[in-house]
């Protein structure tokens, strides 16, 4: 389950005039105007768009203005901030896609080319272009790569582009070419069967760089990174990544320099500058770095949460902004000054005097949207709905909706005693928020290394524990974790199910954490569910409830261990004190993949991305509550209850509260 956090600033409604003003002109269905849908059946309130932001995922800079590619809004947008008045001067909107990953112009800079992530191969464009000499004129999409997502671009001095993405973990990425002249979209194949994703690309006259690699997606066996030199004569590939590197998960930046190539590799620690003359030549930075640029004897480059330079004179490695400033998606060179793009800010540094100016987007005009939502918690009158690099604050009784500013994604969280705790990816642990202080999200525990991807949070009342499971995204597995927060304590647990299951799902019951697991994997356990003490750090029993696939969620009512598996796979219930699968059932009419459970008044309810369900208590025969829910989530269905048993998810991209009488009477008259 999933939303987004850091430790920034609180944007309170009209605390920033250009936050609020443009929140306020994008929702005018926004909590103050929450309205019951129905007067039978179950009641819905309806308090407008979850999250209202502008978010983004890329930034390019062409002449004096810095092109910036939006991430999770309907529909994706290019804007350009001009440096100059910093002022946002112009947008364009695409046809396909949710997000902006790739950005790059042509030499002379008239042309800007964009690449979409999208939810499928469709038949429609991927590749778009933007004539900037009139940008009113829209973006129009030029074609289609057989990958499904774009994540890098480049163009060649000859006006050609090229293409790195991927998608499908089954099919590993080609290298592909776009070509202005006969605009014919063409693969020059597959140069490594084993890799899952190519995430950079780079290209000169006489070579086009494209890096390969893999996710957790990929399986077993799959391929470790790679730099792939491709001879645009002779068309062969030619692995150059050097030994020093090797060991890396995936080539996840590729820059061209003056006469390098800056090469940016996830997993050594390490990242490359390799001659584009002679590319058995080249000299290793001991730090990993993406986005290189550079600036006479200086090799810009971002490890977050700072920028840092690399002096190739001295070797000396300076970091120029200290500061956590979030997600950074761009990074260039402007009038001798570094520039990066953060999630909220386009940021001046000064490499020499290491200050920085930020320039607040949306103070510029940058236009959000309702945003594609990362997940839900709610307690002591508030809901929190998390967006990319945000979280939006629903009070209810006041109906004011507040951002806090996070970077990442808190991929599920529980609030206890109104104060919210979160699991956050990429690799921030476990964080929290409480609102009578003023002070924003913070990290209050590590999860172990490589542990980055927080799946599930739940309260353990009885041990006063913040229970949380995670996934390893490179090298599989997850792990457990237990936060107490009255001594700041945390214990963890690497692979408490097995090497490739992580942990997916996380439930309590009278001091007792039920891990449930998930094994994308061709071979192996796929759905053991692990019964373990939080306090001794050790398991205490596991059953396999027989399932297909595995477990997208778990849920505790009396003395039953709900589980809900993943593509729509069944219900499974489990006895706890026969420690037996008591029923199996079917779930494909009310769900397709991802779902969540909650207890809500002594019933178990489900939410998939078509339908809110209920299971009675009883039979355990499941019933729709609302169908066509259609939240609008970036990665899985959430919903959550708060202390009277009412329910939120999304309808849309709107929050709703679902208040089912109808179950409530039923159960009174069935007892």
């Amino acid at each position: 389950m999933s939303f987004s956090l850091n430790r920034r600033q609180l944007l309170q409604t009209g605390g920033v005039a250009g936050l609020a003003a443009a929140f306020a002109s994008m929702s005018s269905g926004t909590a103050n105007a929450a309205r019951p849908l129905n007067a039978s059946g179950p009641q819905i309130t309806d308090f407008g768009p979850a999250v209202v932001q502008f978010s983004l995922m890329s930034s390019l800079l062409v002449g004096d203005t810095v092109y910036i590619g939006s991430r999770n809004l309907n529909p994706v947008r290019i804007i350009g901030y001009h440096l100059p008045t910093g002022r946002v001067t112009s947008r364009t909107d695409l046809g396909t896609g949710y997000s902006i990953q790739a950005l790059a112009a042509d030499p002379g800079g008239r042309y800007l080319y964009a690449g979409v992530l999208r939810d499928g191969v469709d038949g429609k464009p991927n590749i778009y272009r933007w004539d900037l000499s009139t940008p009113a004129s829209p973006a129009v999409g030029v074609g289609e790569t057989g990958d499904r997502d774009i994540r890098a671009l480049a163009v060649a001095p000859d006006g050609k582009v090229y293409a790195a993405g991927g998608g499908v973990t089954t099919d590993a990425p080609s290298l592909w070419e776009y070509d202005p002249e006969t605009n014919a979209t063409t693969s020059w194949g597959v140069p490594d069967p084993g890799a899952t994703i190519a995430q950079a690309v780079a290209a000169t006259a006489s070579y086009v760089y494209f890096g390969t690699g893999s996710t957790l997606g990929g399986g077993n066996g799959s391929s470790p990174g790679r730099l792939f030199a491709f001879d645009r004569t002779t068309k062969a590939f030619t692995n150059i990544l050097p030994a020093e590197v090797a060991s890396g998960v995936s080539v996840t930046s590729l820059s061209v320099l003056d006469g390098q190539l800056g090469v940016g590799v996830k997993g050594p620690g390490k990242s490359v500058l390799i001659n584009l003359a002679d590319h058995s030549k080249y000299t290793i930075i001991a730090k990993t770095g993406v986005m290189f640029r550079q600036l006479g004897n200086q090799v810009f480059f971002v490890k977050e949460p700072g920028v840092w330079a690399y002096n190739m004179t001295t070797k000396k490695i300076t970091q120029i902004l200290t500061e956590d400033v979030g997600a950074m998606w761009g990074l260039d060179v402007y009038l001798g000054k570094a520039l990066t793009v953060s999630s909220y800010d386009v940021i001046e540094i000064d490499p020499a005097a290491k200050t920085a100016v930020k320039h607040d987007l949306t103070e510029a005009g940058a236009p959000g949207g309702p945003q594609l939502c990362m997940g839900l918690a709610t307690g002591a009158g508030d809901v929190y709905v998390g967006g990319t690099g945000v979280i939006a604050r629903h009070q209810l009784a006041s109906s004011n909706v507040s951002y806090l500013r996070a970077t990442g994604e808190a991929k599920d969280a529980v609030v206890v005693g109104g104060v919210l705790f979160t699991g956050q990816y990429n690799s921030r642990g476990i964080l929290a928020y409480d609102p009578t202080t003023g002070q924003l999200p913070y990290q209050v525990a590590a999860l172990p290394t490589g542990q980055n991807r927080p799946l599930d949070v739940c309260w353990d009342a009885v041990n006063g524990l913040v229970i949380a499971g995670a996934q390893n995204d490179t090298g599989g597995g997850g792990c457990f974790a237990a936060y107490n927060p009255g001594t700041t304590q945390v214990i963890t647990k690497v692979n408490p199910i097995d090497n490739l299951q992580m942990v997916r799902a996380v439930a309590t019951r009278n001091g007792v954490a039920f891990l449930g697991g998930d094994n994308i994997y061709a071979d192996g356990p796929r759905s053991t569910v692990v019964a373990w003490d939080p306090v001794a750090n050790q398991e205490l029993w596991r059953l396999d409830p027989g399932q297909s696939t595995g477990i997208a969620a778990l849920a505790v009512q009396g003395k039953y261990l709900y589980g809900m598996s993943r593509r729509a796979a069944g219900l499974f219930v489990v006895d706890l004190e026969t420690r037996q699968v008591v029923h199996r059932g079917d779930l494909s009419s009310v769900c397709t993949d991802f779902g969540a459970l909650q207890v809500s008044r002594g019933i178990v309810y489900g939410v998939s991305d078509t339908t809110v369900f209920r299971i009675d208590p009883k039979t355990f025969a499941v019933s729709v509550v609302v169908a066509g829910i259609n939240g609008g989530w970036y990665s899985g269905p959430h919903i959550t209850a708060d202390e009277d048993g009412l329910l939120y998810t999304l309808q849309g991209p709107n929050l709703v509260r679902i208040d089912d009488q109808q179950a409530m009477q039923t159960l009174r008259q069935a007892r």
